[in-house]
């Protein structure tokens, strides 16, 4: 009965672990308004490129173990079995007489253990660069998920925006029209306004229809790199006063060159070939293990009883492999691992003008934005307050239709190079702070 109760309670705990790990395995979903830190959590969880970068570093764990597990025991086994022909395994005691023994099989135990060898020396000294290397990989393709999905995040919601824009002017020139219409109903003026009104209605129509189609395209540029189902409805939720604040950065940093991952990741594999390197210089040590082996052995002239009776032979001892030579292999190969290092600094360097470069390419497009962005600001204010002047000039027969086309068009116009610009300086910011290595996979932006 106590047998049964620990079965019983075993069989729960199995049960209720099993649904654990099975809810904690669950697909990954989001839906309804996501802001720009829900994408890009979700991103590093779910995007393919960072999965894969994920199993790299798991592949990579288990070339390591395969390289260190030189270092256990080696254990083995072999069997054989003879039947001769002709001769015997066995030699005749008595001159001239030959040995009656046809039947031959054995058993035989190996083990050894090694004490040095430079292939699993190499891979106790590299482990940990090894490691280093395909974390610094992961962080890489996140900075990569960072960088891409914020800018698409962004470019979505300026094409948002610009539909809001487009919406408000359709719903100021359907005002127009309406005015027109009235005026001409009244003789005031001739049908020419409200033609002309008309006629912008209906390219703005038309500009609206462009507008949700590009949306519905980088919504699905978005989930693409997001690793969302594409048929998944999501939406995005704006906060343009945060993203306003978030938009700031100071200038004034300089750039590190070891901060960036590419400097760190090229650092680590020159490591990993300055060790190469050493592999080949100490290439003409022997290797040298401990070696035993037991074997059974087994002699008759009959197969029946070829099992019955054992002889054993056992023995322990050192085993050592000394390359004498190699047709001056291990030297052709020295100095190969030492031209791919000298090839690695060559890559340092290059790499180290490359990221002054991005920064001051970075730098100059976040100041020339951030000035672009804050001389816009002011138009909008100044459009708005013309176009509202000129509106009520017009219906009050002070102004031609045409100044109000004008004021319109000024005011349009005026709103989407704000955003634009806007925007345009967020994704200036995710550079500038790609080129100083401090863009990190947490978001700022709430």
């Amino acid at each position: 009965m106590k047998n049964n109760n620990r079965l019983l309670i075993i069989y729960l705990v199995a049960i209720l672990t099993s649904n654990s790990v099975f809810a904690q395995t669950g697909n990954d979903t989001i839906s309804g308004a996501i802001t720009l830190k829900q994408s890009i959590e979700y991103a590093l969880r779910n995007q393919p490129a960072v999965k894969q970068a994920a199993i790299d570093q798991q592949i990579n764990e288990k070339d390591i173990r395969i390289g260190l597990s030189g270092w256990l025991p080696q254990l083995g086994s072999v069997g054989s079995y003879n039947h001769y022909i002709k001769g015997s395994p066995v030699p005749a005691t008595t001159p001239g007489v030959f040995s009656t023994i046809d039947e031959f099989s054995s058993l035989s135990f190996q083990a050894s253990q090694t004490i040095y060898n430079n292939d699993v020396f190499l891979a106790s000294k590299t482990a940990n660069y090894s490691r280093l290397y395909y974390q610094q990989n992961t962080v890489s393709t996140q900075i990569n998920v960072v960088s891409d999905v914020s800018k698409a995040f962004f470019s979505v919601l300026l094409s948002q925006k610009q539909l809001n824009i487009i919406s408000q002017n359709i719903t100021r020139l359907q005002r127009s029209l309406k005015d027109a219409t009235s005026r001409y109903q009244a003789g005031v003026v001739d049908k020419i306004d409200s033609k002309q009104a008309t006629i912008a209605l209906n390219n703005e129509l038309a500009t609206r229809k462009t507008t949700q189609e590009s949306i519905n395209g980088k919504l699905a540029y978005l989930k693409q790199i997001m690793g969302v189902n594409p048929r998944t409805e999501v939406s995005l939720s704006y906060d343009s006063t945060s993203y306003e604040r978030d938009a700031l950065i100071d200038t004034n940093q300089v750039v590190n060159v070891n901060n960036r991952v590419e400097f760190q990741l090229l650092q680590t594999q020159k490591n990993l070939r300055n060790l190469n390197v050493d592999y080949y210089k100490w290439g003409f040590l022997p290797s040298l293990s401990a070696v035993g082996n037991y074997n059974f052995n087994y002699f008759n002239n009959q197969f029946k009883d070829l099992y019955k009776n054992a002889i054993p032979v056992g023995y322990v001892g050192l085993s050592m492999n000394l390359p004498i030579f190699q047709g001056t292999r291990r030297l052709q190969n020295l100095s190969k691992a030492k031209l791919q290092v000298q090839r690695t600094d060559q890559d340092i360097v290059n790499t180290q003008n490359t990221i002054n470069t991005q920064y001051i390419q970075a730098l100059a497009s976040y100041k020339s934005n951030y000035v672009t962005w804050q001389t816009l600001k002011q138009n909008v204010e100044l459009a708005r307050d013309v176009y509202n002047v000129v509106s009520l000039q017009y219906r009050e027969g002070i102004k031609t239709y045409l100044d109000v086309i004008v004021s319109q068009s000024d005011l349009r116009t005026s709103e989407l190079n704000y955003y634009n610009a806007l925007f345009q300086l967020l994704s200036s910011k995710i550079d500038l702070k790609r080129a100083l290595g401090t863009l990190t996979i947490e978001p700022t932006n709430n």
